[in-house]
């Protein structure tokens, strides 16, 4: 049972991105955010390096051309958390990927709509390897300051993306 005891204090509980950084959203854009949030917390490895055990609560906002991770540690008795630090990544790693992802996406999109299945299956193919080429970028850059495994950089790149989606 120490494994899902570690588990809990290595887990994000609770996300909120900022309203003020996120691109003004269609109805399908913020299905989307909801989904990554809700798939985020159902199943996460997240651990900020020295920052003891959580659970953890994320908040993820735009600074100026910097991307925020103000994490907390989740407490029932202190709402909003108990801060924990802050991670600022530049973004102009993140630019072309998002622009060749944002590209994919739109090319599976139309694929849908007119393409035969084994076009489809192709772009969304290379739609796929595009996500965890950012989910990678991701890694590298909170290298030594937060851990996360594949899938929780891959939601999280999903959500650094509703930053720019229009």
């Amino acid at each position: 049972m120490a494994d899902d005891a570690e588990k809990q204090t290595r887990k994000i509980v609770r996300i909120e991105l900022d309203e003020r950084s996120l691109a003004r959203a269609t109805a399908d854009i913020e299905h989307e955010r909801k989904v990554a949030i809700y798939d985020l917390i159902e199943e996460n490895y997240f651990d900020p390096i020295g920052g003891g055990d959580g659970p953890f609560e994320l908040g993820l906002s735009l600074v100026e051309t910097r991307l925020v991770f103000d994490v907390r540690r989740h407490d029932p008795g202190a709402p909003g958390g108990v801060p924990v630090g802050q991670v600022h990544l530049s973004m102009s790693p993140f630019r072309k990927i998002i622009k060749d992802y944002f590209m994919l996406c739109e090319s599976y999109y139309d694929a849908i709509r007119t393409a035969a299945p084994a076009q489809i299956e192709t772009v969304d193919m290379a739609r796929r390897a595009m996500h965890n080429e950012g989910s990678e970028i991701l890694r590298e850059r909170l290298n030594e300051k937060i851990n996360l495994d594949l899938n929780t950089a891959r939601r999280l790149f999903t959500l650094i993306c509703s930053f720019h989606m229009r």
